[in-house]
């Protein structure tokens, strides 16, 4: 049991690296970071930035 579960992660390995799957969530933006607070002071209201 244990070789065909190995094989199995091991074809799921291969298709993901040959052709990956797009996943969203792992491009999703959830909004400006601390470079957009710096560029504009006073935009932002997050605490600790000066």
């Amino acid at each position: 049991m244990t070789f065909w579960n190995n094989l199995s992660h091991f074809a799921i390995a291969l298709r993901e690296f040959v052709a990956p799957t797009y996943r969203p969530e792992r491009h999703y933006m959830r909004g400006p970071g601390p470079a957009c607070a710096r560029r504009q002071p006073g935009s932002f209201s997050t605490p600790g930035f000066q």
